[in-house]
């Protein structure tokens, strides 16, 4: 049991909670608007495909992490028109992005790189100490969003615009600006969680590499009760058992 529940297990656990945290501190800005995100998944994973095609083709894997930003606050712009402009079933609206992200990146894998499964090794993000940094981002974030959504005017207004939008609309706050732009960012950051599977753990993009971790996410932000801190702590502990798991791989059992 010493050999297994180890430092290394703890680092493990931190680097594949890190996809989860920033996922669900993404979901959670934007369920707190009152718009419904199950689309997590498919953002990520066009995230972390980005990161790898802009990384592959400048050399530069920060301008990937960019890139990826940009893509998962794109996909997410979808959701967001879809969803608040036409009223459109959330949940369906989300289930569709999933779907075409899923197909998209696949599609486009061998539109530029010619393969069907794994796209070429692209450069990565460095390590600062035993991690990347998106990992000491993902911490950081969670008390910042914590810090922004219970004791900052926007997080007030962020939180009335979900719990009551018409009594938030009655004194003068843009509720669909407001809706907007919190989906917005849940799609930049869950473009930056691809990002961090994909240059930052590993230096590839692989067909489906997402494998539920949005949807893992989604429960990590219901199970955290909403709040930044409780999904840090249901995130951690996703990513304990997927360390964990790893790690039993590695004294013989079968996976």
């Amino acid at each position: 049991m010493r050999d297994i529940f180890t430092m290394a297990l703890i680092y493990a656990t931190l680097r594949s909670a890190t996809p989860l945290i920033i996922t669900a501190i993404g979901g959670l800005i934007s369920e707190r608007s009152g718009i419904i995100n199950i689309a997590l998944e498919g953002k990520m994973l066009i995230g972390a495909f980005t990161a790898v095609v802009v990384s592959y083709y400048t050399g530069n894997p920060w301008f990937g992490v960019l890139g990826a930003i940009v893509a998962g606050g794109l996909m997410a712009l979808i959701h967001g028109i879809v969803s608040i402009k036409y009223k459109a079933n959330q949940v369906v609206s989300g289930t569709a992005i999933n779907i075409l992200a899923g197909g998209l990146t696949v599609f486009l894998l061998q539109i530029i790189f010619g393969v069907a499964g794994t796209s070429p090794q692209v450069a990565k993000l460095p390590s600062w100490g035993r991690f990347h940094p998106l990992v000491y981002f993902a911490i950081l974030l969670v008390f910042l969003t914590h810090y922004v959504i219970y004791y900052t005017p926007w997080g007030l207004r962020l939180r009335a615009v979900g719990e009551h939008p018409s009594a938030a609309d009655t004194v003068g706050i843009n509720v669909i600006r407001m809706r907007y732009i919190a989906v917005v960012i849940s799609g930049m950051l869950a473009g930056l969680a691809g990002a961090a599977l994909s240059i930052g753990g590993l230096n590839v993009f692989v067909k489906g590499m997402t494998t539920g971790r949005g949807f893992i996410a989604l429960a990590a932000m219901i199970f955290g009760k909403w709040t930044p801190i409780g999904a840090l702590g249901a995130s951690l502990l996703f990513g304990f058992a997927d360390a964990l798991q790893m790690r039993l791989q590695g004294i013989g059992i079968p996976s």
